[in-house]
């Protein structure tokens, strides 16, 4: 999905002044990254690493995890599409509505999709569903919904011979339990996709990475190409990974945000659904979220993401991500506006 994506900010030429439509924190204080990034001229004079060897042993020596079950990627999305051409021509399986690069990546390389629903994951029941791939983001995205980790372990246990995508690059907003290191590494049947991306709130970098067997990582290595981590996003990439307790997302604060705000659009008549994190997916009682999306855009700055194009979801479905109060509410207070134009 080359567009579709949201925090579509680069469509808007500078205006927007809120942006509601990435699930990434916005408060974050990059000062003391672009410092040490403005120190290293040498940056811009020579190549990169081919292979970003230095992360990945960064990374290893960080979470105590072998370099051998890490690989680093351009964003975890490059995971996907190495992951997807590795099992290429198999059966994949998605839980839905969720990240559309999945099922992208999939049917770029052969796969025969099926779709099932998040709630049948949720629910624990997806014991009777065949596939040699199965797909989940955990938190998912657009739903905000955590699986429980022992009903999702129950359920990897029980299928031995399917491969287990487990996305978890927002697991740093969720406030119940993820899969950990330890899960992953103790299987052989699970690839755990993270993201320095959100964790540090620095999507213009493209750091990503996946933690599985020696095998999976070895595998994933030899398809990787060269370069694919520019020298800008390997220097961050140590810096923040060295001043990481300096990066502290309040995964508590934010959630108490965005259940005020789903209790505010409730009130409004807007569907709210649960959220396990910092963001929500909310559907209109009247007109559609790409008129309400211009609205906002066009006279507020506030910018949130049209949900329409998720699997499963209809134009009247949006998403929001919680920033600070102030902004929280103006964005009610606006919506609440339009609502009754």
């Amino acid at each position: 999905m080359i567009n579709g994506h949201g925090d579509d900010v680069f469509r808007y030429c500078g205006k927007v002044k809120v942006n509601f439509s990435t699930n990434i924190h916005q408060g974050v204080d990059y000062s003391g990254l672009m410092k040490h990034l403005a120190s290293c001229p040498r940056l811009l004079s020579n190549y990169p690493e081919p292979e970003p060897v230095s992360v990945e042993n960064k990374l290893s020596n960080a979470y105590g995890v072998p370099a051998d079950n890490i690989i680093v990627t351009n964003g975890a999305t490059e995971a996907i599409y190495l992951i997807a051409r590795k099992m290429q021509g198999l059966k994949s399986v998605v839980a839905v509505p969720t990240f559309h690069e999945y099922q992208d990546a999939c049917l770029m390389f052969g796969h025969d999709v099926l779709f099932i629903r998040e709630s049948a994951v949720l629910e624990g029941t997806l014991t009777d569903c065949k596939g040699d791939v199965v797909w989940l983001c955990n938190p998912n995205n657009p739903t905000g919904r955590v699986f429980n980790r022992e009903k999702l372990l129950n359920i990897i246990d029980n299928k031995h011979e399917t491969l287990f995508i487990i996305d978890q690059a927002y697991s740093d907003y969720s406030v119940v339990d993820v899969l950990t290191v330890a899960d992953v590494l103790s299987r052989r049947n699970i690839i755990m996709l993270q993201s320095l991306t959100k964790q540090f709130a620095v999507p213009g970098l493209r750091i990503g990475y996946a933690i599985a067997s020696e095998e999976i990582v070895s595998g994933l290595r030899s398809m990787r190409m060269p370069w694919s981590i520019n020298s800008f996003a390997i220097e961050a990439s140590h810096f923040l990974l060295e001043h990481r307790n300096d990066y502290y997302i309040d995964r508590y604060l934010l959630h108490e945000e965005i259940l005020g705000m789903a209790h505010a659009l409730r009130f409004l008549g807007i569907e709210c659904h649960e959220t396990d994190c910092n963001f929500i997916l909310c559907k209109l009682p009247k007109g559609n979220a790409s008129q309400l999306k211009e609205w906002l855009m066009n006279s507020y700055g506030l910018l949130i993401r049209d949900a329409s194009n998720f699997e499963t979801l209809n134009n009247a479905y949006f998403r929001v991500a919680a920033q600070d109060h102030e902004s929280n509410k103006l964005l009610v207070k606006c919506i609440e506006e339009w609502i009754s134009l």
